[in-house]
């Protein structure tokens, strides 16, 4: 999207109008700091973000409207306006209309980005209950994105700092996860998971922990065999192939001895197992980030907080280090791009393909 030498142009989508989507990201872009590394469009109305820009009174929020991306102001907060009617704006409260309104804000969004003109994208919180419509019949923006760019399969991973947590399943009932952990998942999850950690973070020759399904990994088979049949065989297939894979874990064990400490990245078996452990661990500050796509989207690791939305409580932490780090990715993948087109680079990595 952007020419040499000119900033990233980040696109911004709302989230559910009545969460604190809106909220984070009038105080994330309050900082003038934000717009010299980058120029944000948020996807909304000029209605919206001035309903909310009256909440958060002890920031000072300056924009510029436009319908037209090739016109944007690099030194403002850009917001391309979806729609013009008036939306009824109920903070806190689930409706119909937030989730209608945050599901054109994504997909106007997502268009402009497969057309080029975003150079990334950070996603606000949707919520499954009033989203989940005809136009939008998926669990979550993973799901959605995977389709939309036309990814075979996505990982969907949490991380802060040097903590990585990687999702094998994403939203599905806990009944459901036993069958769907399959090796050819589990195989397709790992590859995702290590080229993203080469190309997206930089990092050669990633080292991979690989969390049991059971309690305590299954015990030998005494807590189900998962862990013997399933899992254990693919972490060995990898490590024949020469990557750094490890486990399984127990999960319990592995968090409350630091030992996630010792790897690059941690592959969690269900969304619990992995969330509850990195939210601790990551405090307000991690970033949700889909691997696998050919385009950069981040997001806050955080939800729409109905319970304090409209009350001027949120905090835009997390959402702020999503800028960030959809910043980071855009340059890192562009490394690894030059990095790849170097004769020398090039053979290095095609030598170690093929010895896998």
């Amino acid at each position: 999207m952007q020419p040499n030498n000119e900033k990233p142009v980040i696109g911004i989508t709302t989230g559910d109008l009545n969460g604190i989507g809106t909220e984070v990201i009038i105080k994330t872009f309050s900082d003038n700091r934000m717009l010299e590394l980058c120029t944000p469009v948020i996807f909304a109305s000029n209605k919206v973000i001035n309903y909310y820009r009256r909440i958060v009174t002890e920031h000072t929020f300056n924009f510029t409207s436009t319908k037209d991306l090739t016109k944007l102001n690099p030194k403002q907060v850009n917001i391309f306006n979806c729609w013009d009617e008036e939306v009824p704006l109920q903070p806190g409260i689930l409706t119909d209309a937030a989730g209608k309104y945050a599901i054109r804000s994504l997909m106007v969004a997502t268009q402009c980005l497969k057309d080029g003109q975003l150079d990334a994208i950070v996603t606000a919180p949707i919520h499954k209950s009033n989203s989940n419509v005809p136009d939008f019949p998926y669990t979550g923006h993973t799901p959605f994105f995977k389709e939309k760019f036309g990814a075979k399969d996505v990982v969907m991973i949490l991380y802060s700092g040097g903590l990585r947590v990687a999702l094998a399943t994403e939203h599905i009932p806990i009944s459901k996860v036993a069958a769907a952990i399959t090796k050819e998942l589990l195989q397709s999850k790992l590859g995702i998971l290590r080229d993203s950690l080469i190309k997206d973070f930089g990092i050669d020759k990633p080292k991979i922990a690989v969390l049991g399904l059971n309690p305590h990994a299954g015990d030998e088979g005494q807590i189900g065999n998962e862990e013997q049949t399933v899992i254990k065989p693919v972490i060995d297939q990898q490590k024949q192939n020469g990557n750094l894979v490890f486990g399984p874990y127990s999960a319990d064990s592995f968090f409350a001895r630091g030992t996630y400490t010792e790897f690059d990245a941690v592959l969690a078996m269900y969304h619990d197992q992995g969330l509850v452990a990195f939210k601790t661990l990551a405090q307000g500050d991690g970033v949700n980030y889909t691997a696998g796509l050919p385009i950069v989207r981040t997001s806050p690791d955080h939800g729409t907080a109905f319970d304090i939305a409209g009350k001027n409580l949120a905090d835009p932490s997390s959402f702020r280090e999503a800028v960030y780090q959809a910043l980071d990715l855009i340059n890192q993948r562009k490394e690894y791009a030059a990095n790849t087109a170097n004769p020398l680079r090039r053979g290095r990595i095609e030598k170690e393909k093929e010895e896998e």
